[in-house]
């Protein structure tokens, strides 16, 4: 019964991730077609990666999404890990518990309500849509993933360790830069992620916010589409797949290089314990 259990939740999990992945490698398929569309295959061609790669507006868009992105991700980072402590240490449960669900409200509110508020209070205070506008927008939905991401790492941290610190003269800047970040590195390094990624794929409250010529990589996509089908986005998707895929595999290293670097420590500690004894 076990094995055909094993058996069936494998075949499901094979059949979720086909479903997954195979509009992505259709995608990436055809990005190699001389024909022109997506309707028949007619041979194998570089020329449509070579028409990216060709075109100066679309290059530059490139470089403005990432530009966003990591600006974003970094400063909310900054933000969301002051912010995470913030609430973990605020002394009163009432309190805590409304900072995270306010926190939570740009989690759970529709990207299209978060992009139209921006609007709005950018309209209303008259400061101009483009660059600016979509960064701090950015900023501003990826501070609630790093504090989400921060706050379960701030909750395994030994807080022993932190009393220790005091007790040994340290004050509030060494025991916050030798202590704490050290102990929540993986939540921030998984939160700076998060929001990397989020920023870079965001459509809706870009859409709203964007203006001046200004625009990134997921609205050119979406006017361009609406002109018809081009293989020189199919060729740009499966280039920013690829991109992703060796972002999330490079997150996977950093991630095993600090559980390494976690049980090396727990073994040192205990290898000097023993002796000590």
């Amino acid at each position: 019964m076990k094995k055909k259990k094993l058996k069936l939740s494998n075949l499901y999990l094979i059949l979720v991730f086909a479903v997954l992945y195979a509009p992505i490698f259709y995608l990436i398929f055809y990005s190699f077609n001389a024909g022109g569309d997506m309707n028949q295959f007619s041979g194998f061609t570089w020329d449509n990666y070579t028409a990216v790669f060709e075109d100066v507006r679309l290059i530059t868009i490139v470089l403005n999404t990432f530009l966003v992105a990591l600006l974003s991700s970094l400063i909310a980072t900054i933000v969301g890990t002051f912010g995470a402590l913030a609430i973990y240490y605020t002394k009163k449960r009432q309190t805590r518990n409304a900072l995270l669900s306010m926190n939570n409200i740009l989690m759970v509110s529709p990207d299209v309500i978060i992009g139209a508020s921006f609007l709005i209070l950018f309209t209303f205070i008259g400061f101009g849509l483009g660059f600016a506008s979509v960064l701090l927008a950015h900023i501003a939905f990826s501070i609630p993933i790093v504090v989400l991401m921060v706050l379960p790492k701030l909750k395994e941290m030994n807080d022993s360790m932190i009393m220790a610190a005091r007790d040994l003269g340290a004050n509030n800047w060494q025991v916050l830069s030798k202590v704490i970040l050290p102990s929540i590195t993986p939540g921030i390094l998984a939160g700076f992620f998060m929001a990397f990624t989020y920023s870079l794929d965001d459509f809706a409250v870009t859409f709203f916010v964007t203006g001046n010529g200004f625009t990134t990589l997921a609205v050119e996509i979406y006017s361009r589409a609406r002109q018809g089908v081009s293989l020189e986005i199919n060729a740009l998707s499966a280039l920013m797949f690829i991109f992703s895929l060796i972002l999330v595999i490079g997150y996977y290293f950093i991630q095993q290089h600090n559980v390494t670097k976690k049980q090396k420590n727990k073994k040192l500690h205990q290898t000097e314990a023993v002796t000590m004894r």
